[in-house]
């Protein structure tokens, strides 16, 4: 536990430059991006990654993304193909990560990568995201603002109710507008899909003219968010109920009667945004049992129902 209270800052120039000065230091900063809240240290530092790992109680195997502000600082780090690089063109700054070749001789923490020859890496789309990893000038691993396989933040006050003084400050950029983690791509042989999230599979695709392959596997990570049981809210999850039984709390999808409701209209885009928030939500009402109508599986709602498979996943 850090001994000294949590530093909530402005994402104004003052509070940013605190921010860099934290990181510079080794300790951890919790920043907003267009996804979720990301919990920053500098990834070249042993010491810092480690403080991650303890601060979320995230499994060690588990690897880490890294924030860089434009493609250049990337291929400081990785080693890019064409399809990576077409890629990045298309969608950086944006919610797509993407798991390339380390490069040989790097300067980041093998604890980054859980000692793969990988690293997943992003430019994020925010606007004190982006402020914040210039005025740092270096790479930041930033997993998820949260305790590891618990719900993530897409607001300052969620970080500040999970971790709250296990880490040194948060910069309060207001609400995230995506509320959904990266999608996330291996480019180290064919283009692979290795998480669903804020950029539909389907949209990749046809900036590839290639379907992408699937690779998972929950027991070896090869990239964040891939663990079976991960997202979860206190309370137990069923999904694709119709409504909701005795002693459960509903979460909507539609023109359903509901107690929470992530898109009446039935809008992708909404339910993804609001999707972390109404899990909060549900555990501030302590419910225990959660039944989730049913959300359809393509474009975004197939990030949205990867996350509530994870959710609903039995507890290790």
């Amino acid at each position: 536990m850090n001994p000294k209270p949590l530093r909530k800052l402005l994402p104004d120039a003052a509070g940013l430059a605190e921010a860099a000065a934290i990181l510079r230091q080794g300790g951890l900063v919790s920043f907003p991006t267009e996804t979720v809240y990301g919990l920053g240290a500098d990834a070249r530092n042993d010491s810092a990654v480690a403080a991650i790992y303890a601060a979320k109680g995230r499994p060690s195997f588990n690897p880490l993304i890294v924030h860089v502000p434009d493609d250049e600082t990337a291929e400081r780090y990785c080693l890019f193909n064409d399809e990576a690089r077409r890629l990045a063109g298309a969608f950086w700054p944006g919610a797509l990560t993407l798991v390339l070749p380390l490069k040989p001789g790097a300067a980041v923490s093998k604890l980054v990568t859980a000692g793969l020859d990988t690293l997943a890496v992003r430019v994020p789309d925010h606007g004190v995201a982006r402020a914040l990893l210039e005025a740092f000038d270096g790479p930041v691993a930033a997993p998820s603002a949260n305790h590891s396989g618990r719900i993530s933040p897409t607001t300052a006050a969620h970080v500040v109710a999970g971790l709250g003084d296990a880490i040194d400050a948060v910069v309060d950029g207001g609400d995230c507008p995506v509320g959904l983690e990266s999608t996330i791509v291996s480019c180290v042989d064919a283009p692979a899909l290795l998480r669903a999230g804020g950029i539909p599979a389907e949209t990749i695709e046809r900036c590839l003219s290639a379907p992408l392959a699937t690779l998972t596997d929950p027991t070896l990570p090869t990239a964040p968010g891939q663990l079976a049981s991960h997202y979860a809210p206190q309370g137990k999850v069923r999904l694709n109920a119709p409504y909701a039984k005795e002693g459960e709390v509903l979460l909507g999808f539609g023109p359903v009667d509901a107690a929470l409701n992530l898109s009446p209209s039935g809008d992708l885009t909404e339910a993804a945004a609001r999707l972390f928030a109404c899990l909060h939500e549900l555990d501030r009402m302590q419910a225990n049992a959660i039944a989730v109508s049913p959300i359809p599986d393509h474009g975004l709602g197939a990030a949205i129902n990867d996350r509530l498979r994870r959710a609903a996943a039995p507890r290790p």
